[in-house]
């Protein structure tokens, strides 16, 4: 079993300090549902320090691999995942006052005495993830009849199974 990293995030800021780790995907259990298969493991590199005008903020470096299902071909392909994000610390009651347009590259958490690093780290995996994943044109491995899917005109499979149906009644 995976032990748990729970932090004081304020704490963690103002202190500048550093958690660094590996996290199975099969610990993430909300990133099930968009993965192929569950292996795999994320690395992931927490670092507390204060922004430009001293204000709390974590740095979170997250980088992997996992397997997603296409929904061309519905096969499993391996999806890079590298991500650095800053993310500003309010308190909950402040959270409203954050803009969006002072700063585009940071975003914005609520401060948590007992924040859960795991649910962080896999919170920006699912924010990263397409939302619906697929294979680089003409990579999808689908095969009908000795061309792939994506030649094919999706009219012309039809036409083959309604000929298969006709054949059937007679």
């Amino acid at each position: 079993m995976f032990a748990r990293h729970f932090i004081d995030s304020l704490d963690f800021a103002h202190n500048g300090r550093e958690l660094r780790g590996i996290l199975p995907l099969t610990e993430m259990p909300r990133l099930q549902d968009m993965l192929a298969t569950p292996e795999g493991e994320i690395n992931y590199f927490v670092r507390g320090l204060p922004d430009k005008d001293g204000k709390p903020m974590l740095e979170v470096t997250v980088e992997g691999v996992c397997q997603l299902r296409c929904q061309r071909c519905l096969n499993s392909f391996e999806y890079p995942v590298k991500l650095f994000t800053r993310l500003q610390l309010a308190d909950a009651g402040k959270m409203d006052e954050f803009s969006v347009e002072e700063n585009d590259e940071v975003d914005c958490i609520a401060t948590d005495r007992h924040l859960d690093v795991s649910n962080m780290i896999e919170d920006e995996i699912l924010l990263s993830l397409p939302f619906a994943p697929k294979h680089q044109v003409g990579a999808c491995n689908s095969v009908v009849e000795g061309k792939s899917q994506s030649d094919q005109h999706p009219f012309a499979i039809l036409q083959g199974l309604k000929g298969l149906s006709g054949l059937k009644n007679k």
